[in-house]
């Protein structure tokens, strides 16, 4: 029931899942009403289930109150499925700080994970970024930075298969002496562990650079993030604006047409959205709020992913290795 489009996306984008996955089903969680309005000829469905929550999380409704007052809300209801074992994974669309808060109030951490984390992946020079935390922790200690490295690390091995993915620390240089505390003490961290931690690296490095994954607080990954829609949505209207300012630009677009398609294809952000929160003892994935059917649609594939991976238990198990590893150098 969240985002800014409701089951008007979400389900034309779960019944389009469906039909390129014959080997999973779906429950669909919130007005049960309003869901069989968009099911219309679908709901004979047998891999579709509808799950009634009379609640719903607004969209600035503060993380606090959602947890205290909407203990029936469709985000609740779903994270509260995944929990009981129920569901196996949870995709939503609704307010960032509030699916945060329940995820973590009802699915706990896993061991050893103080604060989980968000991670999503952004079109790069060399295929796609991974970047975290994104918003859920401000505030980070060095030992935040470094088990979002552990659990970023793992995601990227047991999702995308890249055996030791290449970590980076954003920082504003890649000189030792330069950056904060906690950036300079997370980076003594990671040089120590068996991470392919391949040091600093700077805002550029995200695009341009050649990392699988760049770990930074949620302050700065937020705005980041924030900065890089913004920049994309300024180059495609300036280019639309270019081809079209007089006869000889709009031929020239049609000549390049061609090409202008193939790459917002393969840039097209939709394809990079839903974003996993890291750390919890269970999958949620977090759909932008604006998402489109094609864009709720890849969150949902994430979701899917990280099932057939086990990600949950392999970040546990990576988080414990590295909790092992740390203690011992810290005794020896």
């Amino acid at each position: 029931m969240g985002g800014d489009f409701g089951p008007s996306v979400v389900v034309p984008a779960a019944l389009d899942f469906l039909g390129e996955r014959r080997d999973l089903a779906l429950i669909l969680v919130g007005n049960e009403g309003a869901i069989r309005e968009q099911l219309q000829g679908a709901a004979s469905d047998e891999r579709v289930t509808i799950r009634h929550a009379s609640q719903i999380v607004a969209m600035d409704e503060s993380p606090s109150r959602a947890l205290r007052n909407k203990k029936d809300s469709s985000m609740r209801v779903a994270i509260e499925l995944v929990k009981d074992g129920v569901a196996q994974a949870c995709v939503s669309a609704g307010n960032t700080g509030a699916l945060m808060a329940t995820a973590r109030f009802v699915l706990k951490t896993l061991p050893g994970v103080d604060r989980p984390a968000i991670i999503t992946a952004v079109p790069s020079q060399h295929g796609s970024t991974h970047l975290l935390d994104l918003g859920a922790n401000v505030d980070c200690s060095a030992i935040h930075l470094f088990q979002f490295a552990v659990m970023g690390s793992e995601l990227i091995t047991a999702v995308e298969g890249v055996t030791a993915p290449k970590v980076g620390l954003l920082n504003i240089g890649e000189e030792e002496i330069k950056g904060n505390e906690q950036v300079k003490q997370a980076h003594e961290l990671l040089v120590a562990s068996d991470l392919n931690y391949v040091g600093y690296v700077e805002g550029d490095d995200i695009y341009l650079g050649d990392v699988d994954l760049v770990v930074m607080d949620g302050f700065v990954g937020n705005v980041a993030l924030k900065t890089s829609e913004g920049l994309a949505k300024l180059l495609g209207r300036l280019l639309s604006r270019s081809f079209k300012q007089n006869w000889l630009t709009r031929i020239s677009g049609l000549a390049a047409l061609p090409i202008i398609n193939r790459f917002r294809r393969t840039y097209d952000p939709r394809q990079y959205n839903g974003a996993s929160l890291l750390g919890l003892r269970g999958i949620v994935i977090k759909s932008h709020g604006g998402a489109d059917r094609l864009s709720f649609k890849n969150a949902i594939r994430i979701a899917e992913k990280e099932i057939h991976s086990n990600v949950p238990e392999r970040i546990a198990q990576q988080v414990a290795v590295h909790l092992d590893q740390e203690r011992r150098r810290a005794a020896g």
